[in-house]
């Protein structure tokens, strides 16, 4: 077992932020990139919600320097390097780990696959239909009598689609904005890949698997219930408490106190190199970066705030009258510390990127540094949108603190 680290806050930020590839530097550029981090993590989770970007998007844009969400889409769709499946709900996993999720496929099986499910009884002409036309989505299929499903009634088209789905009969060929088109996994996955047996034999083996994976994912976590812990399936609280005894009593995990912090956190031993570097660093480099609003860095809430000082909550689905700040709000990292948070959105006509609010942290102090590295990063975010138009509502214009903003809106800021 490796011998247990100590860390100052400061020194957990760091190692989590490079973990994550949102130190001073990027670590990754190009599709090639894109996979590297995301083999890092295991997954991102996506949500179809789209005002500047979907959730992946936004993920990726923050760490990869030149990533434009075209690459994202021929890792997806036409090189097939990179799946959408359900990890934490809906995700982007590494094609590779197909076999490892045949628990969750057999699993959709059993929840799905009846014969008195009226679903599986047209699933004879669906199966025809993609056989003859090739790939289609649910308004594709003339099927248009409603059932019960897994959140509410819908069209039993989909339904038959979401179930051949979630038991990899079908992969999603592409989308059309939210809309899935389905095809089968036969004609877009190798055949070895698709016959391989699922690597983890036993259950244990399959909690140890999935727990390290979920460590991976974050960087450096606790083995407290939470967000980062959703979409496992067959694993609670007891299954997850057992994963982590045998991860630490084999060394595949290194237990960090931090200071601060109540409770042991962990990282995956391949990471000591990481962290011992991150801890004899003496670098002051700060760069910016806006985040999604389900980053992986801010899976676990809680933790977030208990190292940062950061208290967010996506409140897209909160009634108006109970948000905070807005509808749609990102924050905003500078250096090691989230400074800011604001309510972006676009204009339908013309692109532009709207800054509709903007809120500092108590604590942010805003140097010259930080408005240059501020300015940097909405340029960067400006090429990621395809426009170099920046328009800062009413509400935020004329503030002295958002000048940077002021100018930026004023200038070809895409440059």
């Amino acid at each position: 077992m490796w011998d247990k680290f100590r860390l100052s806050n400061k020194q957990a930020r760091r190692f989590m932020l490079a973990h994550h590839g949102l130190g001073a530097g990027f670590s990754w550029r190009g599709k090639p990139g894109i996979l590297e981090y995301i083999r890092r993590v295991g997954c991102v989770q996506y949500d179809p919600l789209n005002i500047v970007g979907n959730n992946p998007e936004l993920v990726l844009q923050a760490r990869v320097a030149d990533f434009k969400p075209g690459m994202l889409q021929e890792l997806l769709y036409e090189q097939r390097k990179l799946l959408d499946g359900w990890d934490k709900n809906m995700s982007i996993y590494p094609v590779e780990d197909w076999p490892y999720f045949q628990r969750q496929r057999d699993h959709a099986v059993r929840r799905y696959g009846g014969d008195d499910r009226p679903a599986t009884q047209i699933m004879p002409q669906v199966r025809a239909e993609i056989e003859t036309r090739g790939p289609l989505s649910s308004i594709d299929l003339d099927f248009d009598r409603s059932v019960d499903w897994a959140w509410a009634p819908t069209r039993i088209a989909r339904a038959a689609l979401e179930s051949m789905y979630s038991w990899g009969e079908l992969v999603i060929h592409h989308r059309v904005h939210t809309r899935k088109v389905y095809d089968f996994a036969g004609r877009h996955l190798p055949g070895k890949l698709l016959a391989a047996a699922d690597p983890n034999q036993s259950a244990e083996e399959y909690h140890d698997w999935y727990v390290y994976r979920r460590i991976g994912a974050v960087g450096l976590i606790w083995n407290r219930a939470g967000n980062a812990w959703l979409g496992m399936l067959g694993m609670k609280s007891p299954q997850r408490q057992a994963a982590f005894e045998r991860l630490l009593a084999s060394g595949r995990l290194i237990e960090v106190e931090v200071e601060g912090v109540g409770a042991p956190l962990y990282i995956r031993h391949e990471e000591r190199e990481l962290l011992e570097t991150v801890m004899a660093s003496r670098s002051r480099r700060r760069r910016a970066a806006i985040l999604a609003p389900l980053d992986n860095l801010l899976w676990d809430r809680r933790l977030i705030e208990a190292l940062f000082d950061f208290s967010y909550v996506w409140e897209v689905y909160k009634p108006v009258s109970e948000r905070e700040y807005g509808y749609y709000v990102l924050p905003v990292l500078y250096g090691d510390r989230f400074v800011a948070r604001f309510e972006p959105g676009r204009d339908k006509d013309n692109g532009t990127l709207l800054i509709k609010n903007w809120w500092w942290e108590a604590d942010a102090s805003l140097s010259k540094t930080m408005r240059l590295e501020l300015t940097r990063c909405f340029r960067r975010f400006l090429r990621f949108l395809g426009t170099d138009r920046l328009q800062v509502e009413r509400r935020v214009a004329g503030r002295t603190d958002l000048n940077w903003l002021e100018a930026l809106s004023k200038t070809n800021a895409g440059g």
